[in-house]
């Protein structure tokens, strides 16, 4: 077994990968501090080609050096909007048809565990501020509340882990 080389993997260019046929997923941040998580968050999304990413409230937009450093140019493979709040892009997000998943720990949450993945629906998940999670309105009217099981002391992981377990397991569910 050897290593890889980055020319070797095959990969897409950004104008090939602009036109290609994205997974049924959207990710929202909403009002999410640190520019270098909204950059591991284009990162994660190249990765996984999403649709899009909605960018909402105080949440750093590109171009941005510290996105820039994170994202290492998925900024600009990856189509991103930007909302003022969090609720229109849920209210305009539910019409178009999307299923809204809060990723958030709540008393009914779904165990990441147990999510199943519909393949003829849309989602959209939502992930909230770094300290104060995910709006109490999003979570009252998600269609899902999503929770990744911890086994630890600190019941948190960084928005940027959230991000790359919480996709991976619906791109992993959705593609078996």
């Amino acid at each position: 077994m050897k290593k890889l080389k980055n020319e070797e993997l095959n990969r897409l260019s950004p104008e090939a990968f602009k036109n290609a046929k994205k997974n049924p997923l959207v990710l929202v941040l909403d009002d999410v501090r640190s520019a270098m998580n909204v950059g591991s968050a284009f990162r994660t999304s190249d990765a996984f080609s999403l649709e899009k990413i909605y960018l909402c409230g105080i949440t750093a937009q590109p171009p941005h050096r510290e996105i820039n450093k994170t994202a290492l140019g998925a900024q600009d493979t990856v189509t991103w909007e930007h909302k003022e709040t969090i609720t229109h892009c849920i209210d305009q997000l539910k019409t178009d048809g999307y299923q809204i998943v809060a990723v958030e720990q709540a008393d009914e949450s779904t165990s990441l565990l147990d999510f199943e993945v519909k393949k003829d629906l849309k989602y959209a998940f939502v992930f909230g501020n770094e300290v104060f999670g995910v709006n109490d309105q999003v979570v009252e009217h998600a269609d899902t509340v999503l929770e990744i099981p911890q086994y630890g002391t600190k019941h948190s992981l960084n928005i940027s882990v959230s991000i790359g377990v919480v996709l991976w397991d619906f791109i992993s569910k959705l593609k078996p």
